[in-house]
């Protein structure tokens, strides 16, 4: 089954394979502050999904330099390789809009850097800082990560993400029309409680009518110290069994047109904290059993 992969996207582009590097500019999250809520969405660890991160209290530069060598321990070091630097976890367009410019701007700066990747809510991409971020289209690619997990408004409170639908298209059409070279990608989550196949198609129909460029799709983690998790023990919660969710992930390609760049169709849970699924735990072997079931489709 063909669809363009982030890998292929990023070659086209770059002419190289490109590797995302996480970075903390600080930032905390209006589910969380008070502002809407306290304790984030449902299932939201302490990270705020920046399980994987470098500390907050280090300069950009230096956070992006450490990441760098992580990468290079694990994949070796080579001369001029290519990074984009992605502001994940929490909220990261909410803040003081100067200060925040100025971390986007640090890491524009850092040597082998070609683009940035800016992780928000849909209800906090102001016209201040949307304007800043446009601002460095003429220096380097932009992405905007918008967390919309599912179209059906009723999951939405459940899951307590505290904004709407329209605040997600809302926020896409902004973006576009800030600049257009604005690489806008959109997350869902597939096994969401009380959610059907419909519903989660449905959800992919609605992220690419808003006009996304991009979509991440991953399962339902279960993990320690969540909302999700007491749900879970209460028997409220169903986790996907592998083939299951991978049956999800075709149907889900079978909709979209190959034009939209499929930046993730599995994700990783911190082992540390994840109670379910286990089969993610095994990452090679998710990303083998879901090449060979598409490559079936062909």
């Amino acid at each position: 089954m063909k669809y363009l992969s982030v890998s292929d996207f990023y070659k086209q582009k770059f002419g190289s394979k490109v590797y995302k590097i996480t970075i903390d500019a600080g930032c905390t999250c209006p589910n969380r502050d008070g502002t809407k809520a306290i304790g984030g969405c449902i299932f939201c660890s302490s990270a705020g999904s920046g399980d994987f991160i470098e500390s907050r209290e280090l300069e950009i530069p230096v956070q992006i330099e450490n990441a760098k060598k992580r990468v290079e321990t694990k994949f070796g070091t080579v001369s001029g390789r290519k990074y984009i630097a992605y502001f994940q976890n929490f909220t990261n367009t909410y803040g003081d809009v100067e200060s925040l410019y100025e971390k986007y701007a640090a890491s524009v700066g850092c040597k082998d850097v070609v683009g940035i990747a800016i992780g928000t809510r849909p209800d906090c991409v102001g016209d201040e800082i949307l304007a800043k971020i446009a601002s460095l289209c003429d220096k380097t690619f932009v992405s905007i990560e918008l967390g919309l997990q599912t179209s059906n408004e009723n999951t939405g409170k459940y899951i307590r993400r505290f904004y709407s639908n329209e605040d997600y298209t809302n926020a896409v059409e902004r973006i576009h029309k800030a600049d257009p070279r604005i690489h806008v990608v959109t997350h869902l989550i597939f096994g969401l409680p009380g959610e059907n196949k419909k519903d989660m198609m449905e959800s992919v129909h609605f992220a690419l009518d808003a006009g996304t460029d991009g979509l991440k799709i991953s399962c339902l983690y279960i993990l320690k110290g969540t909302a999700l998790e007491n749900e879970f023990y209460k028997g409220n919660v169903r986790v996907l069994e592998m083939d299951e969710y991978f049956e999800l992930v075709k149907d889900a390609l079978k909709i979209i047109p190959q034009n939209i760049v499929i930046h993730r169709l599995t994700g990783d849970g911190p082992k540390k904290l994840l109670i379910e699924p286990e089969w993610t735990k095994n990452k090679k072997n998710v990303i083998n059993r879901l090449n060979s079931l598409l490559l079936d489709q062909e």
